[in-house]
């Protein structure tokens, strides 16, 4: 399904917070990209049979973009949006210890919420092939994407295991986001 990469000098940071992002997204492949280009990246997927790829890159030390392409014939398509992140909180540091594989995952945002809440969860939804669900138990899911807006109008993107409903990361707090790419 989905390809999970990093740009081409990462830090531990940004290995782990990949490792972090497969755990809890499934039918994730995260591999090392190394000195792979963009197009060796496509290769790579278009090899393993997967239909999509999302790119981690660097800014400052930690995870600063966050890209999101389609397997096409002439390589990758970049999907909208292009995600800013303004600082990542890692599984490690939520303090839990092993945590058990994640076969299905849904998406919740708020009712009536930020438009661009929204606009972002829809497209979330539509890349990673999961559901929108507002109801309080759903059934047949192991984890929820959850989006929020902070007061600082930054928004958040929380990973809860269910039926536990417990935070187990990571958590990320958006910046910015790109629609025209």
């Amino acid at each position: 399904m989905i390809l999970l990469t990093t740009s081409r000098r990462p830090t531990r940071r940004i290995r782990t917070f990949t490792h972090d992002l497969a755990s809890v997204i499934p039918g994730t492949t995260r591999i090392n990209r190394g000195k792979l280009s963009l197009e060796g990246v496509a290769e790579e997927a278009a090899w393993r049979g997967l239909e999509k790829v999302i790119v981690v890159d660097r800014w400052k030390g930690g995870p600063g973009r966050i890209r999101l392409f389609k397997v096409g014939e002439a390589g990758l398509v970049e999907v909208n949006p292009r995600i800013y992140v303004r600082g990542i909180k890692l599984q490690r540091e939520f303090g839990a210890k092993r945590r058990r594989s994640v076969r299905s995952l849904f998406l919740r945002g708020p009712e009536d919420g930020e438009p661009e809440v929204r606009r972002l969860l829809r497209a979330l939804s539509e890349f990673l092939e999961a559901p929108i669900i507002e109801e309080d138990k759903p059934e047949n899911h192991d984890a929820e994407m959850r989006l929020t807006l902070e007061d600082s109008g930054c928004i958040q993107i929380s990973f809860f295991l269910h039926p536990e409903g417990v935070e187990v990361g990571p958590r990320i707090r958006v910046s910015h986001l790109v629609w025209s790419v």
